[in-house]
């Protein structure tokens, strides 16, 4: 990097930390944002991670540099604050493919069935769930309600085949959703890079449309089972930070290598596809950043009645155990 990108970069940063204080707010990045958003962040993790520690903090604004859905979550359980995203318009593919109409219907097409709602979803549509889930335990969750009881499973698809592959429940129906960067990383694309790195760890999001297929390979004996695991984005970094191998292949959405090679230097850590770049996560920009910083915009309102039934399918899903990584 030039001297000149150098001293532009530690101006900016040292802006958004002044114009913080003065907000008195909390700078929140996912771990999908772009490195200089994560690295001048005050806290950076998985959404539901971040929420959580929104609600913790004493400071009067949260500052979620995220998706529309994760400042949402934020709302949910800090009503008392002030939640800015830096742009409305970072939506997301994933929790775009179902809302609270299209699940009444669900419901109704399966009565007495239990909702359990991945967090990627709207306040909306966790207000019509029974219970929340994250990827780290969304098999904890399910296993949680009576074998018995069907479960309507929402909005993944792929994590939704995970949860039913781990528990062998036959009576989990699961909606037919999926993330646009997760579902184009493919079986070709793992085949090709484990052939270039025989040897590397493969670090796997269940929200990818390769997750079953590479379960199956390792099954078979064509990939390395001890070295392929199926985690979260929190698990990831977990796993990171006691990782001695020399490569690992990483199949999530890219802006998670930045936090995998902070925590661990020692490992090169590659995408399992390059391209698997979220156009909704890299609209938070630097310049709008501050933008929300100096004008207090985009601001997230919830629905007081939605936020509170909302807020009572995650506090189940918490009741449960350690809800572990949030995507």
């Amino acid at each position: 990097m030039r001297s000149t990108d150098v001293t532009a970069l530690l101006t900016w940063q040292a802006e958004v930390r002044q114009l913080a204080a003065e907000r008195d707010a909390v700078v929140l990045a996912h771990n999908y944002m772009s490195p200089e958003i994560q690295d001048v962040a005050h806290h950076v993790g998985d959404s539901l991670a971040l929420s959580r520690i929104a609600a913790q903090t004493g400071a009067s604004t949260i500052v979620f540099c995220g998706v529309h859905f994760m400042a949402e979550t934020a709302k949910i359980l800090s009503p008392d604050k002030t939640v800015l995203v830096p742009t409305a318009q970072a939506g997301c593919s994933l929790a775009d493919t179902i809302d609270a109409a299209q699940l009444r219907a669900w419901k109704a097409e399966h009565p007495g069935s239990v909702v359990v709602a991945y967090v990627n979803t709207s306040a909306a549509v966790k207000a019509e769930s029974d219970i929340c889930c994250t990827s780290a335990n969304a098999v904890q969750v399910v296993e949680s309600v009576p074998a018995d009881t069907p479960v309507l499973f929402l909005p993944d698809q792929f994590l939704g085949a995970h949860v039913r592959r781990r528990t062998g429940r036959t009576n989990l129906h699961v909606w037919f959703g999926e993330c646009h960067v997760h579902a184009g990383i493919s079986p070709a694309d793992v085949r090709a890079q484990v052939g270039r790195h025989p040897d590397a760890e493969l670090l796997v999001h269940p929200e990818c449309g390769c997750a079953t297929s590479v379960l199956w390979l390792a099954g078979e004996g064509d990939l390395p089972v001890g070295r392929t695991r199926i985690l979260s984005t929190g698990g990831m970094v977990a796993a990171a930070t006691t990782m001695t191998a020399k490569t690992a292949l990483v199949a999530t959405e890219i802006g998670m290598l930045h936090q995998l090679r902070k925590v661990n230097q020692s490992t090169e850590f590659l995408p399992m596809n390059p391209q698997a770049s979220c156009r909704y996560m890299k609209m938070t920009t630097p310049e709008l950043l501050l933008r929300a910083l100096r004008e207090g915009r985009d601001e997230i309102t919830v629905d007081a009645d939605v936020a509170a039934r909302a807020r009572r399918a995650v506090e189940r899903m918490i009741s449960i155990g350690n809800p572990g990584g949030g995507e």
